[in-house]
């Protein structure tokens, strides 16, 4: 478990792409400064390697490893060694699907970018069944078993926008370029709601336990 930087944004008519990237960095900013909110939450590091260096081999690795069948099946399917769980996504769907109704929102079209396995998804679309959704995933392993649309976020394109934009823990297995290539096209994409939650680097290094997380 690790704690994160989150944002729930709405946007008035255009969504800058420059407003968005400052919101989202001052929300990280601000994350990153805070110390872990429950007890239990940070697991001591292996004896004699420090914590700084444990995450940092792990989040390199993390941006290095193929999201392939043996990636999936360890920290997904596996229950024992799973980074999430249905109960969870089905809470932050409610979430969600509460926070665009608080706003007013109409939602009719839903981008999901790095949709994963899919469980947000399935909770979201019993929760808004009107609404076109779109899981957009970079794994080819996970769109040739489910198929989802092959892309990354940085570079995706669509004919018309989003009412919602959800990107939930995706950016951190990006590099800097990319990652801000994809919060300026959250203000391309997105003319709503936009759902965004990132681990800093802060939380890799105080809040993760690294020998289980998936970051």
């Amino acid at each position: 478990m690790c704690q994160r930087a989150s944002l729930f944004a709405r946007g008035r008519g255009n969504i800058l792409p420059g407003n968005a990237r400052d919101v989202i960095a001052a929300c990280t900013r601000g994350m990153a400064d805070e110390r872990p909110l429950r007890d239990g939450l940070v697991r001591q590091p292996a004896r004699g390697i420090p914590r700084r260096l444990l995450c940092a081999s792990r989040a390199e690795a993390g941006r290095e490893a193929p999201f392939d069948r043996d990636y999936y099946r360890r920290f997904y399917f596996n229950p024992r060694t799973a980074v999430a769980t249905r109960e969870e996504m089905r809470a932050r769907a409610r979430l969600i699907a509460a926070l665009t109704a608080h706003a007013g929102l109409p939602v009719r079209r839903i981008l999901e970018a790095g949709c994963g396995t899919g469980m947000l998804r399935a909770a979201l679309r019993r929760l808004l069944p009107a609404a076109h959704y779109v899981a957009l995933e970079a794994s080819e392993y996970l769109c040739e078993r489910y198929g989802w649309q092959h892309g990354r976020i940085e570079a995706y394109r669509a004919r018309l926008p989003f009412d919602l934009v959800i990107c939930y823990d995706v950016l951190q297995y990006l590099d800097e370029r990319a990652a801000q290539r994809a919060l300026e096209n959250f203000g391309r994409l997105c003319r709503g709601v936009l759902y965004f939650s990132a681990l800093t680097g802060l939380d890799l290094e105080r809040n993760c336990d690294p020998l289980r997380t998936d970051a």
